[in-house]
This record gives C-alpha cells, structure tokens and sequence, in this order.
C-alpha cells in the first residue's frame, strides 16, 4: 500500500470524518506543538498501528520530509487507507489551521544539541584565541562528536541533554 499526499484542508476534513491523525514526531516536538488531537506515534517507535485505527489514517510530520521518507515504514504499519499531509504541521499552520503549543516546553532535543554545540564550538575558538591554543581542542572534539552522530545515528549530547532535568517534564506534561 502507498500512501497519498494530501492537503492540510483536506486532512482536516477526514480528521473531521473519524479518521485518526498520528504524530510522527518525536515526544519532545510533539509536546511543544502538535495538531489537536493527534496521537504521536515516533516514527522510530512504529510498529502496527492495529489497535489504534480502524479506519483511515493521516499521517503528519514537522514539514512532510520525514513522512515522505519513513512511506514505507509508514505504510506497512496500518491495513487500511492512509494518507499523509502535505507540508506537515507547518504547512498545517500555513494553511490556516489550528495547533497547540505549550512554549513551556524545553526547545526540542536536537535543537538543544544545535544550540549546545555552536556554543561550544565558539568557546573552544574564543578561549583557543585569547588564553591558551589547547582549547581549539574543544572544537575539534565538539565536530568529532557531530561527525559520529551523523555516521551512527547515535548522539552522545542528545543523550546527556534529554537526562537533564529540563527534559525530564516531557513525558508527564505532553497532551
């Protein structure tokens, strides 16, 4: 079974017919913002959807990139019609449809790993300028730890970040 791209209005119609609309984001983006109603399933976590629908399913992401990537996975984890929406949550949100944030909600996690990273990388180049060149070494180690995330999959500071107590409301505050 293929899926079929369809707008956000017309995702909004099914949704509106019964159909169940499921978040393939991760927990932490989903807590942050998300479509009423959707249920978030991580794409990483997916496996069959059988006991959550029935009838027909719409799949939604951050912009549609991550949908239109994991279709097959997608796909085979319902028997029955599925869609997904064009655009994601943001083309949702252009299309004048509504959404629920809680800016409470730390920033998601690979944002933080973003923000974390930068910051460090400009450390190590400022204090490697101004004290001693030994701590360029704090760039480099910094790209290293990218590189290998990049390669593997695996981020040792996503890790250390999600363990942080900002993180850890999450679970326990996500609708």
């Amino acid at each position: 079974m293929s899926l079929k791209t369809i707008s956000p209005k017309e995702a909004k119609r099914l949704v509106d017919q019964g159909a169940v609309l499921v978040d393939i984001r991760g927990t932490d983006e989903h807590s942050r913002e998300r479509i009423p109603g959707a249920r978030n399933v991580p794409v990483e976590s997916m496996k069959r959807l059988d006991g959550v629908a029935t009838g027909p399913v719409v799949f939604h992401c951050k912009s549609g990139n991550r949908t239109a990537v994991n279709a097959g996975k997608l796909a085979a984890a319902v028997a029955c019609d599925a869609y997904v929406v064009e655009g994601g949550i943001e083309g949702w949100k252009l299309a004048g449809l509504p959404v629920a944030k809680d800016a409470s909600q730390p920033l998601e996690i690979m944002r933080q790993v973003q923000l974390t990273a930068g910051a460090l990388v400009l450390l190590g180049v400022i204090l490697g300028q101004t004290v001693a060149p030994a701590f360029i070494g704090l760039s480099a180690f910094v790209g290293a730890g990218l590189m290998f995330a990049g390669a593997t999959g695996w981020c040792g500071m996503a890790k250390l970040l999600s363990s942080m107590p900002w993180n850890r409301r999450i679970l326990t505050r996500a609708a």
